[in-house]
């Protein structure tokens, strides 16, 4: 039996228009993350989720919220959907980080992961385990989760088993409010659509059996 999971990025915050780090730090979304918030509720009608999933962070629940009230459905909210801490890059840009920080993080960032920060490894393992239990909880239907971006990227690697060092080799990076669409079914995982942005129409992200 199939099952449909799209994850979506919340909308844009303050930090995230300036491209600085945005991990733990509850930031709520800008004017823009609430226009983008609109546009993915206007999809979701379309998509017309069974259940809608997403983080606890403040920018994740605002992006779902008008989804979840247009819906007239109660989201689950999961503290494994939160994003990764970025540690002592949490609040900043690329280019305020220590080069020899910046430097190893590039050739490495899993090994050399943000001083102070989660672990990706640990990362990815709470956001499979709960992606597994969605899709066990809903099999047959569709769901929406709201969650982050390097998050986001963390479950593709370990859904289909690519290096988890590579999660910033999918690139683009995810848009705010950009979807991404996972097929379960007969135990195995499949990506159907990345970085989707959510005025496409559904129909085009489907693909054949």
């Amino acid at each position: 039996m199939r099952t449909t999971i799209v994850l979506a990025r919340h909308g844009r915050t303050e930090w995230h228009h300036g491209n600085r780090y945005t991990g733990s730090t509850d930031l709520p979304i800008d004017e823009v993350g609430v226009q983008q918030a609109q546009q993915l509720k206007d999809w979701a009608l379309d998509y017309a989720p069974d259940a809608l999933w997403c983080s606890p962070m403040l920018r994740a629940r605002q992006t779902i919220g008008p989804i979840a009230e247009t819906l007239d459905l109660e989201p689950t909210v999961d503290a494994r959907l939160r994003e990764v801490d970025f540690g002592s890059a949490e609040g900043k840009m690329f280019s305020e980080l220590p080069p020899a920080v910046a430097k190893a993080f590039v050739l490495d960032p899993v090994l050399d992961h943000f001083p102070g920060g989660e672990h990706p490894a640990d990362a990815a393992d709470r956001v499979h385990e709960v992606f597994a239990e969605i899709a066990e909880r809903h099999e047959g239907q569709r769901v929406l989760v709201v969650a982050h971006n390097t998050l986001i990227r963390l479950l593709v690697c370990r859904a289909l088993g690519l290096r988890l060092n590579d999660y910033r080799r999918l690139l683009p990076a995810l848009g705010p409010a950009a979807l991404v669409r996972f097929r379960w079914q007969d135990g195995t995982v499949g990506l159907e659509a990345y970085n989707v942005p959510p005025v496409i129409e559904p129909a085009r992200m489907e693909t054949r059996e």
